[in-house]
């Protein structure tokens, strides 16, 4: 299959991206009903109504490119799953967790895969007001909301000492701790669902690892955007995070800034 024209798909993504987040919000601002999937995880009406918004619009610009997105998949979907070459990962709402305890680090997240790799991501946190997004090497933007777009490059650590990311509602704690002290790390944040990756891409952090469960769709559009950015993400072993995987499940990985 042919990609189709990421410059010119990545604008409708990112608006895409928006509606879904403005739904989002119109619930947060609401009481809204939280109910346990079958691995336990929470799910609330925002989960789903973003979907429900995304979904149809990723099958009018790209009829012919299938989806696996977390909600219509679900944990058992996931395992069964067979990936295309080309295949959309949506997860309409990263970052539950946050959302149910209302600190606004959830966002919207969005990515093409092609060859295993993430071609173009957009992650959208609407309670905070950013959107990060790419498609290529040099292509990454950030916007604040109200403002205008301006390119954004991960940087080079620096001799100071790094700046280091860690889950705020998930992770191997002993693991990450052990991590940190191998490294020259001045400062620790916690940050939820793939904001990470966004404040990796703009050049405000150096490393981030994670020791324990992720799925494809909640890292394909940070890795995306953190590629396009200059940085990079590998497996443990010091291999390439690839998609399309069996189940959709990743490996532990670690993300970096600019080499």
């Amino acid at each position: 299959m042919n990609l189709p024209d990421l410059t010119s798909l990545l604008p409708e993504i990112v608006r895409l991206s928006h509606r879904a987040g403005d739904e989002i919000m119109r619930i947060y601002g609401g009481d809204f009903s939280v109910r346990a999937k079958a691995d336990a995880s929470p799910v609330t009406d925002a989960d789903e109504a973003s979907e429900a918004i995304i979904l149809p619009r990723l099958r009018e610009l790209t009829p012919d490119i299938a989806i696996a997105s977390e909600e219509a998949l679900g944990p058992n979907g996931s395992r069964d799953w067979k990936a295309p070459a080309t295949f959309w990962l949506v997860d309409p709402l990263d970052g539950t967790r946050e959302f149910t305890s209302r600190n606004g680090e959830f966002s919207v997240n969005i990515a093409l895969v092609s060859d295993r790799r993430p071609v173009l991501g957009v992650v959208h946190a609407p309670a905070v007001g950013v959107t990060w997004w790419g498609a290529g090497s040099g292509t990454a933007m950030m916007q604040h909301a109200g403002k205008s777009p301006a390119a954004i490059r991960a940087r080079r650590p620096p001799p100071a000492g790094i700046v280091a990311l860690e889950s705020r509602s998930h992770g191997d704690r002993a693991a990450i701790d052990a991590f940190f002290a191998e490294h020259n790390v001045a400062a620790r944040r916690q940050s939820g669902s793939a904001l990470k990756f966004g404040i990796l891409a703009q050049g405000e952090a150096d490393l981030y690892p994670r020791f324990g469960p992720t799925m494809e769709w909640d890292t394909a559009a940070g890795h995306a955007v953190l590629e396009a950015a200059g940085g990079h993400i590998e497996t443990l072993s010091g291999g390439p995070l690839l998609y399309g995987k069996p189940g959709l499940r990743n490996p532990d990985f670690i993300a970096r800034g600019a080499r």
